[in-house]
């Protein structure tokens, strides 16, 4: 296995596990990703649940686009979008699509209608996945062009 599988093996485990919430206490899903990444959190709440509302894009997917330009985007407030963020949402939205299959800016309820219990195992086990994904698409692009920060240790809690 490459570093490449093992660094992208281990973000989708490690944000799969923080999402599940049986060995760890749940996070939410942009939560779970910005944790991943060793970032702070607490915007990344906002995005529960398709933007709280379920109307929204999954959080999840939209956290990986963030987690991205907090990682390559301009420090300047006032500067343009970088061009390596640019090819990097492009990369991420395209590999991540290709995984989890629908449209990348599906809304929350338009990806979890299937399960008329969102607090069901089956929902749980879907939206585990997607952050999964999500976290293994940021991961891939982030090595493949050598910003790869080290992942954090697991929470034990």
């Amino acid at each position: 296995m490459s570093g490449r599988d093992e660094y992208v093996n281990a973000a989708r485990a490690y944000a799969e596990r923080l999402y599940l919430g049986e060995e760890v206490a749940h996070r939410s899903c942009g939560i779970a990703l910005a944790l991943t990444f060793g970032l702070d959190h607490r915007a990344y709440q906002s995005l529960r649940k398709g933007g709280l509302l379920g109307l929204g894009p999954c959080g999840a997917l939209q956290a990986g686009v963030l987690v991205l330009g907090e990682i390559l985007g301009d420090p300047d407030p006032a500067g343009p979008p970088t061009a390596e963020l640019r090819e990097a949402v492009r990369r991420y939205r395209e590999q991540v699509a290709t995984e989890v299959g629908g449209g990348f800016d599906d809304s929350c309820n338009a990806r979890t209608s299937a399960f008329p219990d969102f607090t069901s195992r089956a929902r749980l086990l879907s939206c585990t996945r997607l952050a999964g994904a999500a976290a293994a698409g940021v991961a891939g692009v982030l090595h493949d062009i050598g910003r790869a920060p080290p992942l954090p240790s697991p929470p034990s809690r």
